[in-house]
């Protein structure tokens, strides 16, 4: 059984003043292209399908246009859930365009997939809050999933009726993935868990988030998750929320973010994204191969010294989105910024790191290393405007609670 598993669309973002719709049509393009190249059973996307809670018409469109060419006629299955950024609401609106089509939206944590017969090659043979088992057309054996979209304390109280702690939400996880596991796995089909979480292994580096992704590791957002909370039964993880691709230690088999199919902030500077494709079969470890994607800008951050250096860069690489950034002792003219933004039609920021220079002691300023996280840099600020003093700890919880807010 062959499957795609991909994650973090993002449709209808932009960077900054530029509109990207037209590379998300190209990529998804590519995406659909490697799907049908490699005959792929099954399709997962992991989550943030949208940019935000009202996408703009024209991502909508996209998204369902695409996810309906990727069932390729109702051949293939398409399983597709909420992330921090899209409305479960909107998501599980789609369920009747879904049925028509062959495609399975999951909103909630606790989301019961209908049961109904696909209108297309599949068949859904059992479905249970947060989890479906599938009979796929060309395999005797079934493949079973347990979904679990974005879950933080809003979304879960719903279910539990109550507040719910870090730790209690990591229980709860742990509890509800195992009982699934245990009721409804064995090694006689293919067992998946598609999630769009935070998730690391315990005792381990955090892994890297895009300081352009709403931080859900914060207050009021979803408690870290380990990956020895996974039960044993699951043979392959689909994460999405991480940008970039990794694969991450301490779980019973693979559990692997596939990132995001285009670069959507700067920190995210000249990295390969990709697809993943995995080959499963009951009882046996799965074969994980992460495809390269093609289409779409790369986004770069150089440093220069001299406007011309700049100038000449920025004309030798046309086609990509860039952010440079002037090391210089002056700021610069509205002459060189011209001469700068013509010299690139993608050129998103100017960032000017200009030096101190007296009449007798030349101080260089301390840069600001924008790759920082978004606390750290409030950090920074915040003694930059009063005389070093750290902000504290109630200021700190404040702010983190404020980046980790879904918007209304």
């Amino acid at each position: 059984m062959k499957l795609l598993h991909t994650a973090d669309w993002h449709l209808g973002k932009r960077l900054q003043d530029f509109q990207r719709l037209q590379e998300q049509r190209d990529v998804l393009a590519e995406i659909t292209e490697v799907a049908n190249r490699e005959d792929v059973d099954l399709v997962l996307v992991a989550g943030d399908l949208f940019d935000t809670f009202n996408p703009d018409p024209k991502a909508e469109d996209l998204l369902y246009s695409t996810l309906k060419d990727l069932t390729a006629n109702g051949r293939r299955t398409v399983v597709a859930i909420a992330g921090n950024h899209d409305n479960p609401d909107r998501i599980e609106a789609q369920d009747h365009f879904g049925r028509e089509c062959g495609i399975i939206f999951a909103g909630f944590p606790k989301t019961e997939v209908r049961s109904y017969e696909l209108s297309c090659e599949a068949k859904l043979l059992c479905s249970a809050p947060g989890f479906i088992e599938l009979k796929l057309p060309r395999h005797e054996y079934p493949i079973r999933i347990i979904l679990t979209p974005y879950a933080n304390e809003t979304r879960l109280r719903s279910y539990l009726g109550m507040a719910i702690l870090d730790d209690e939400l990591r229980q709860h996880l742990h509890q509800h993935w195992a009982a699934l596991a245990d009721t409804y796995m064995d090694d006689q089909g293919v067992n998946l868990l598609m999630a769009h979480l935070f998730v690391m292994k315990r005792g381990g580096e955090q892994p890297e988030e895009s300081d352009d992704e709403r931080s859900i590791l914060q207050v009021g957002g979803a408690s870290v998750v380990y990956t020895d909370m996974i039960p044993p039964q699951i043979q392959y993880t689909a994460l999405g929320h991480l940008h970039r691709y990794q694969q991450l230690a301490g779980g019973p088999s693979p559990v692997v973010y596939s990132s995001s199919p285009l670069a959507y902030s700067f920190a995210e500077a000249d990295q390969q994204k990709y697809i993943v494709i995995i080959e499963a079969e009951p009882g046996k470890a799965v074969t994980v191969n992460p495809i390269p994607l093609a289409t779409g800008k790369r986004l770069l951050r150089p440093k220069f010294k001299r406007v011309d250096e700049a100038v000449e860069w920025l004309t030798e690489n046309p086609n990509c989105y860039a952010e440079i950034t002037m090391q210089t002792t002056t700021f610069l003219t509205s002459d060189e910024r011209r001469q700068l933004q013509q010299a690139h039609e993608s050129l998103v920021t100017i960032i000017p790191d200009v030096q101190d220079v007296d009449d007798t002691v030349q101080e260089e300023t301390t840069a600001i290393d924008l790759t920082q996280p978004m606390e750290a840099l409030f950090t920074s600020y915040f003694k930059n405007k009063n005389k070093g003093q750290e902000p504290n700890e109630r200021l700190q919880h404040l702010f983190k609670e404020i980046l980790a807010t879904d918007p209304e």
